[in-house]
């Protein structure tokens, strides 16, 4: 896909395309490039994931900020936000919660070491089990993860602004056909 300037229109302003017209990104400049050097190649896949690719680094970097501002990483809100969405007691196992991010043993220590050092979690031995652990939120990673979420969220509908809700059902359906396409389904307790 070939960018050109705006034609002029009347009284010299550029003529502006509809909004439903597609508006070039980075990804078309590739594809172009591709079909320049290679127009055999069929690059519809490289099109959809090289947009989620850009768009999950550019969302994931604007989560990153937001949740900087209450003094927390993603990851770090990642663990918060699990103890939270676990409902009361809000106590998961660190087996869990490694599982649930999937982040190895030693990643999961190191963040619940942190977080528990700034005293949002607690670990405790399982009173069911002398050898495991259960982590608990404390009132201020309650608070605090119930303050981010919010945060986040504001973020992730600012960018989702751009579609009207029609287009933005639509779109998180045909994700969804998508993702589990490549994982498999969701795996429920």
């Amino acid at each position: 896909m070939t960018t050109h300037a705006p034609a002029p229109g009347p009284a010299g302003r550029p003529v502006v395309e509809p909004p439903s017209a597609p508006v070039p990104d980075a990804v078309d400049a590739i594809i172009d490039q591709w079909a320049r050097v290679r127009p055999e190649l069929d690059t519809r896949a490289m099109e959809v994931f090289g947009r989620i690719t850009r768009l999950a680094r550019a969302m994931a970097d604007r989560a990153e900020r937001s949740y900087g501002r209450h003094g927390i990483s993603r990851g770090e809100f990642d663990v918060l936000a699990t103890l939270r969405r676990s409902g009361e007691p809000y106590t998961l196992s660190p087996r869990q919660l490694a599982a649930t991010l999937m982040l190895t043993s030693g990643g999961m220590t190191g963040r619940l070491d942190k977080l528990e050092r700034a005293e949002f979690l607690r670990r405790a031995p399982d009173p069911h089990d002398r050898r495991a652990l259960r982590v608990t939120l404390t009132e201020e990673g309650l608070a605090l993860v119930d303050r981010a979420v919010v945060t986040g969220l504001e973020v992730q509908q600012e960018a989702l602004a751009a579609l009207d809700e029609e287009r933005a059902s639509e779109l998180a359906g045909l994700l969804r056909v998508l993702l589990t396409g490549v994982e498999g389904p969701a795996a429920t307790d």
